[in-house]
């Protein structure tokens, strides 16, 4: 083998290196910012990030938007929508 043989190699080496390690950091990034923002469904988040990676960037964008989406906690909705139509009944 000679020297180009070799740097080539490695030079293989390190991309692959490089895009496994992208690969694993895109499918981690969605699951950590739902719980770094609190979110209530980190986990659901993360394994839709994860689901993301494997079909090659298909969920990617739904995991993403998902992460930095709050949903309205159902229980606060309820109240809400009751104190407002209470409001509108007024005889």
């Amino acid at each position: 083998m000679e020297f180009l043989d070799v740097f080539a190699i490695v030079i293989l080496s390190v991309l692959g290196l490089t895009l496994v390690g992208v690969w694993v950091l895109l499918g981690m990034m969605p699951g950590r910012i739902a719980r770094g923002r609190n979110h209530p469904q980190a986990d659901a988040v993360s394994v839709c990030g994860w689901w993301g990676v494997i079909t090659m960037g298909l969920l990617l964008p739904v995991a993403f938007t998902w992460a930095y989406y709050k949903p309205v906690d159902a229980q606060n909705a309820k109240s809400r929508d009751a104190a407002t139509s209470t409001k509108g009944d007024v005889s």
